[in-house]
């Protein structure tokens, strides 16, 4: 508010918000210079109540939401379905860490491949491209093609240009220690995490032996909280390497056991995931690379399932957590863990 005062002494006083203050002035004074002044005053008194309201009242910061890949060879192909439905619902990714080819898929997306663009690489490729025969008393293979592949697809070759903060799990192949790799080449971090055990040779690293992650990190959740996820949804694909037929050769023995191992590590990781997707990947080989848009799809419907909570997440009132969530194939929504509050399951 605005009073005028006459006399002696001439003044402007403005009572407002920020409280009131007083212009003086001496002898008389034209209309068109108090408008002036008037409007100075006014224009004042909004700026610094804007500023006040604004620094009162911070706004809220929603969570920084993790991805975990697991590995699972070509069955991996159900990643990039995840990764298009959180892409075409814009659910932010602040961070991914991946095991075997959860691995491989994470490093070509933080690079800056985007979804559609994996999917159209998928169609492409071919278990050759990765892997080639040998004989070695380590392995039957060697996935040293892999490292043309990343080359050739990979808009970065470190992880220190990468876009997207990117863990990798590897395992110490002389004392069995779960390895992390956070810098320094992506390709060899890579590999060594796609390195499986009994099929293909050890990679070395800084003169270290490393192997696939999934002895250590069978889905790598604690990884992806160590790079700053509060809120981590991870992708786990199992699935049995041999059928009721039996295994065809010695790889399947190989991967069955290994399947066995990591499904009764589950506990391990799950206690750091706050939802756990689990596309339908039963039926489809280790190699089945030719079924690409199958396994993309797999991965697509179980994102869909989990949307209502990853929306949730990204409100700017998100509060933690209300449960854990299994996102299981042919079901819905499942509590893993004590809940602290009463979860609705997605619709099927």
């Amino acid at each position: 508010m605005f009073q005028v005062s006459k006399g002696a002494e001439f003044g402007i006083v403005y009572t407002g918000p920020l409280g009131s203050c007083r212009v003086l002035g001496s002898g008389p004074i034209r209309l068109s210079k108090l408008s002036q002044v008037v409007r100075s005053v006014r224009a004042f008194g909004r700026e610094f109540a804007r500023l006040r309201s604004s620094s009162a009242a911070p706004a809220p910061k929603r969570p920084a939401v993790g991805l975990a890949l697991g590995g699972g060879f070509a069955r991996g192909l159900a990643h990039i379905g995840v990764l298009k439905v959180l892409e075409e619902h814009r659910i932010p990714i602040d961070c991914i860490a991946g095991t075997s080819v959860g691995s491989l898929i994470g490093a070509a997306y933080c690079s800056g491949i985007s979804a559609k663009e994996l999917e159209e690489i998928a169609y492409l490729v071919r278990f050759r491209d990765f892997a080639r025969w040998t004989v070695s008393r380590f392995g039957f293979a060697s996935n040293d093609r892999m490292a043309r592949f990343l080359e050739k697809f990979l808009k970065v070759r470190t992880f220190e240009e990468l876009r997207i903060p990117l863990a990798v799990s590897a395992t110490d192949f002389s004392t069995g220690e779960a390895v992390v790799l956070k810098s320094g080449s992506l390709v060899d971090a890579v590999r060594a995490s796609c390195a499986y055990p009994g099929m293909f040779l050890p990679v070395n690293v800084d003169g270290r032996l490393l192997i696939d992650g999934m002895l250590a990190h069978p889905v790598p959740t604690a990884p992806v909280r160590e790079l700053g996820a509060e809120r981590v949804v991870a992708v786990y694909l199992s699935a049995h390497w041999v059928n009721l037929k039996g295994p065809r050769h010695i790889f399947d023995v190989i991967g069955q056991c290994f399947s066995i191992a990591q499904q009764r590590m589950c506990e391990i990781w799950q206690s750091q995931a706050d939802l756990i997707l689990q596309p339908d990947v039963q039926g489809f080989s280790y190699d089945g690379f030719d079924k690409a848009s199958d396994l993309i799809a797999a991965g697509e419907k179980s994102a869909n399932e989990a949307l209502p909570m990853l929306k949730r997440w990204t409100n700017e009132d998100s509060t933690p957590a209300e449960a854990r969530l299994l996102v299981a194939p042919n079901a819905s929504a499942k509590r893993v863990g004590p809940p602290t509050a009463p979860v609705q399951s997605p619709a099927s």
